[in-house]
């Protein structure tokens, strides 16, 4: 594993225990919530950061095939669970029904994926992975499991196992805490799929 002490990010530092942490996050954040506070909360902010530079660093192997995270979403579940009525598939990505149709749009263009109708309902149409939308997906899959590789190399997987275990305890934290709150009447939360 790299000698972070010797070769730092230049917004890291390692504390005293050899562990990292971001410096300016730290520096900016204590004198407004306190030590203990920013302490903390710190992971948190590690695991943003993570998140936006594992976004940019996938998000390579997506362009290279012409594709938006969207339309990879709709790729993916479509693998996943086979032939989905659009408004399935809008609420499964927790995006519009108009967001799901816009993406199918691309994806039929591009052959890989097909509108074909709906065996329950006539006035309803399925999207359908094509052939080259299943060959693309497992060439992207193999790809994206090589550069994921990398970023894992020389991290003992004890410290993999214990970073997923606290990732999914903070997950069902958030959970529970999202369920006491009281939404705004008349708000509803949607993400828009990258078109």
């Amino acid at each position: 594993m790299k000698d972070f002490a010797k070769h730092p990010h230049p917004d890291l530092d390692v504390d005293a225990s050899g562990r990292l942490y971001d410096r300016q996050a730290r520096d900016l954040l204590e004198p407004l919530v306190g030590t203990e506070a920013v302490r903390r909360s710190e992971g948190m902010n590690a695991a943003r950061w993570l998140m936006q530079r594992m976004h940019q660093y996938m998000q390579r192997s997506v362009e290279r095939y012409g594709l938006t995270e969207g339309r990879l979403q709709v790729l993916m579940r479509l693998r996943h669970r086979g032939d989905l009525p659009l408004g399935e598939l809008a609420e499964l990505m927790r995006v519009s029904p108009r967001n799901v149709t816009g993406l199918v749009d691309h994806l039929e263009r591009d052959g890989l994926v097909a509108r074909v109708p709906d065996p329950n309902d006539r006035r309803s149409v399925r999207a359908h992975i094509t052939e080259k939308g299943e060959q693309l997906i497992k060439d992207m899959f193999q790809e994206f499991m090589r550069r994921a590789m990398r970023i894992f190399d020389g991290i003992p997987q004890d410290d993999l196992d214990q970073f997923r275990h606290m990732c999914l305890l903070l997950v069902e934290r958030i959970e529970q805490l999202s369920e006491m709150v009281e939404p705004d009447a008349g708000a509803e939360p949607e993400t828009v799929a990258q078109d």
